[in-house]
């Protein structure tokens, strides 16, 4: 480890220790346009807007995270944040379409047309009378949990202070347009260049600050090809039970950026790994526990497909992905159920309710998602009643083409549907004709059976 990265994480350690060093700086690595080979035609109009007219207001401004690390790695980040010494107050009233948004921490976020860019106000450290909670300077408001866990930092601070509060070294990495310089705190860039995600600090106690760091490890390894840093990944097996304690509605969104970012395969393999799946999916994991109706192989395949599709540029709902993550605990719940007596489609229905009302207390899966995944599910009871006009109707259903798919990976993760998915493929190929034929011979089929199936004698007892 260099030495100075070494001395930058002990003085981060002591006053994550402490919180009580107000003084702490690092003097940064500045690395000029010459060499960090960032291109302003790939930051978007709207983040170098924002930072023009901090600088015009007589404020700092930086374009700071991901986006900086992306453009350092010759990627296109979608988004921009820009870090400030402006309070959020004061941005607000820089900018007309500014909105603060948040408590635990608040962030400023600036509309452009349908982009926005999120600008943050420079994080400093925690003083042991601002974290208590009968002192609490005006607009300088934190708070901890008996867990270490903080549920409120707003606590300002200056860009230096700022860059040792952030999670790992790659994302505090600080651009301006001033000089079109990089300034780097933590030794960010020869992380960067090694390909290694290490936090800022000591982990355990950061990760107990906000637990949801360690599915952004995950996720930004995953993402990036990168390689947890020992240190940074030690704990997080043993801390991974916290995430319990994030509200359900905060982990829906990261579940989404987990996998539905191009890299969902790789990033539920890294999760099992370090034990940070089942608190997010706790009746799934009960189901890959037992391995019960190939629930491995169909969510492994679910989210290699759907890297796919995202790779490729197509459309993919949360409605879906949630469809195959909670599958299995629907399967299994629907088994139970018929064992003790319930008939099929109602087993489904209560099973369905059961296991989204469950999972509900982890990841708040929203209305407008969770509709259209039970949808999913109750069409799979459906597509195999064809006969007469239910197949014309089946296919004019608005979730149609979601359950097939449904339907097809299924059948790819070997589940037996007596090659229903390649009927519904020909069905949806075929002329009109073609369609009324094939009903026809599922109709004929289905007589045969009928013709064939013993009946019963009636039997006289004497």
């Amino acid at each position: 480890m260099p030495k100075s990265l070494s001395l930058a994480i002990k003085t981060v350690k002591k006053w994550l220790g402490s919180h009580d060093d107000t003084q702490l700086a690092l003097d940064p690595h500045i690395i000029g346009r010459d060499r960090h080979g960032i291109n302003e035609k790939d930051i978007s109009r709207a983040a170098i807007n924002t930072i023009a007219e901090l600088h015009r207001a007589g404020f700092q401004g930086f374009l700071v995270g991901g986006g900086v690390r992306d453009l350092l790695l010759g990627l296109h980040p979608k988004d921009f944040d820009v870090a400030t010494d402006a309070t959020p107050e004061q941005v607000k009233k820089l900018f007309r379409n500014a909105r603060i948004i948040g408590r635990r921490f608040k962030i400023v976020h600036v509309r452009y047309g349908r982009e926005v860019i999120e600008v943050t106000t420079y994080r400093g450290h925690h003083k042991a009378e601002q974290i208590s909670r009968n002192k609490r300077p005006k607009n300088q408001q934190s708070a901890q949990s008996k867990n270490g866990m903080l549920l409120r930092d707003n606590v300002f601070g200056t860009v230096e202070e700022d860059a040792l509060r952030r999670d790992f070294t790659v994302n505090a990495l600080y651009y301006t347009t001033a000089n079109s310089s990089v300034y780097d705190y933590t030794q960010g860039l020869e992380d960067l260049n090694n390909k290694i995600i290490r936090i800022i600090g000591d982990a355990n106690t950061r990760y107990r600050e906000d637990p949801v760091r360690m599915l952004r490890a995950v996720r930004f390894a995953c993402k990036l090809g990168f390689t947890i840093e020992p240190d940074t990944a030690t704990p997080i097996k043993q801390l991974a039970p916290s995430l319990r304690e994030i509200p359900a509605a905060r982990l829906f969104d990261e579940v989404l950026k987990l996998f539905m970012s191009g890299n969902g395969e790789a990033t539920f393999l890294q999760m099992q790994e370090y034990g940070l799946f089942s608190p997010l999916f706790p009746l799934t994991a009960q189901s890959l526990q037992h391995d019960s109706n190939n629930a491995h192989t169909l969510l492994i395949h679910a989210l290699r497909n759907t890297d796919k599709r995202i790779r490729a540029g197509k459309p993919v709902t949360p409605a879906f992905i949630f469809a195959a993550l909670l599958w299995p605990s629907v399967i299994d719940k629907k088994q139970q159920l018929m064992a003790d007596g319930v008939q099929e489609t109602a087993a489904l229905h209560q099973a369905a309710q059961a296991v989204t009302i469950e999972q509900q207390k982890h990841t708040a899966i929203p209305r407008r998602f969770s509709m259209p995944m039970r949808d999913i599910w109750d069409l799979q009871l459906r597509l195999p009643k064809r006969a007469g006009y239910k197949a014309e109707r089946l296919m004019e259903h608005r979730r149609f083409r979601a359950a097939y798919d449904f339907l097809l990976l299924r059948e790819e993760s070997g589940e037996q549907t007596n090659n229903l998915g390649k009927w519904w493929t020909d069905y949806q190929l075929g002329s009109t004709e073609k369609r009324a034929e094939m009903v026809n011979q599922l109709e004929k089929k289905g007589r045969r059976q009928h013709k064939r199936s013993p009946r019963r004698k009636n039997v006289v007892q004497h």
